[in-house]
């Protein structure tokens, strides 16, 4: 799930991302195109409900490529993104648009 908030003023938006709640995982890392694909630059906390949570300022009117990496060896998508795009090594990217 994403959630948008844009700042008054700024050219940036406040974009929080959440997974499921269902995901069972001991750590978790939001990977994408804005961290340059690092698998450890952004880490997510973890929520009482069993959700992970990061949050990060994205420049407007851009769009960014995403994937969720769990315990270091699975990658899954946000179902609820705005798009999605195929990757070149299987499957596709989330999509978040700002």
């Amino acid at each position: 799930m994403l959630k948008k908030q844009y700042l008054k003023g700024k050219e940036v938006c406040k974009v929080t991302f959440y997974t499921a709640p269902e995901l069972e995982a001991e750590r978790v890392v939001l990977v994408g195109d804005f961290n340059e694909w690092s698998e450890s630059a952004t880490p997510m906390k973890a929520l009482k409900d069993g959700r992970f949570k990061a949050t990060v300022n994205l420049p407007r009117d851009s769009s960014y490529q995403f994937r969720y990496l769990i315990d270091g060896s699975e990658w899954h998508n946000d179902w609820e993104a705005d798009l999605y795009v195929p990757n070149p090594f299987s499957g596709d990217n989330s999509v978040v648009e700002v």
